[in-house]
């Protein structure tokens, strides 16, 4: 099977260039969307999926550095690559100390630009690959949730009576991002969200599924979840302090 090719955000208020860009990297097997101003770009992203972004530094109604704090408080994340006619050092730390992934200055050669966009993409792909979820990797310390231990490397929960069950993916997910937001009331589109990911398309009763699969676990054991309450309307939350948890 072929691999699917990668999308590509441009975003660079010069037409021109914008589309000059997008004609070599699709001939050198990428998709593109191109985008002259940066509330297109947040809109867009709210609602679609990028592997990578072409980031201009200087937009008409908003600076690229601005739209990245922008999209980290809607909270998409996705690779970016800084471009800038600006070759100023304090220009190129600041991007790369908000999370660019690299910085290149007009003018610049095609093929190295295409380069340096498939270096990005494998060293995201790299990164990803500890991931269990969204917010959730093997690498994660055990962590104690209701009685029982959390093993995110070996997926699995140990209860007192000796006994391990091994645990999916998304359970795991779940009670990673319960734990993390303990005495916070959770929304379920935050719940889906931080476990999924912004823009999965999960039903509410998807993830009711998966709650009740690690309820169903715990009182094989003999446990509760009563520190984790339903908030009809809302969402959930774990309430630790209440419980003593």
């Amino acid at each position: 099977m072929a691999k699917p090719k990668p999308l590509i955000l441009i975003v660079e208020d010069d037409p021109e260039l914008a589309h000059l860009i997008s004609d070599q990297l699709e001939s050198s097997g990428m998709m593109t969307q191109v985008h002259h101003r940066a509330a297109n770009v947040t809109r867009y992203l709210q609602n679609n999926f990028a592997n990578l972004m072409l980031l201009d530094v200087n937009l008409p109604d908003q600076s690229g550095f601005s739209l990245v704090d922008t999209l980290k408080k809607e909270n998409i994340d996705l690779p970016i690559i800084f471009l800038t006619g600006n070759d100023s050092e304090s220009d190129r730390v600041q991007g790369l100390e908000m999370g660019g992934d690299d910085y290149i200055t007009k003018p610049f050669s095609f093929t190295e630009l295409v380069a340096r966009i498939n270096a990005v993409l494998r060293r995201a792909e790299t990164s990803k690959d500890a991931n269990i979820t969204k917010n959730a990797t093997v690498s994660e310390e055990p962590f104690e949730f209701q009685g029982a231990t959390v093993n995110p490397e070996r997926m699995e929960l140990a209860f007192p009576d000796g006994k391990t069950e091994t645990i999916g993916r998304k359970e795991l997910g779940i009670l990673s991002f319960l734990n993390a937001n303990a005495n916070t009331v959770i929304t379920r589109r935050t719940l889906i969200h931080g476990v999924w990911g912004i823009h999965a398309d999960v039903r509410s009763r998807s993830l009711d599924q998966y709650i009740v699969k690690v309820r169903g676990v715990y009182q094989k054991h003999g446990l509760n979840l009563d520190a984790f309450k339903t908030i009809h309307g809302v969402g959930y939350i774990y309430n630790t302090e209440e419980s003593g948890a």
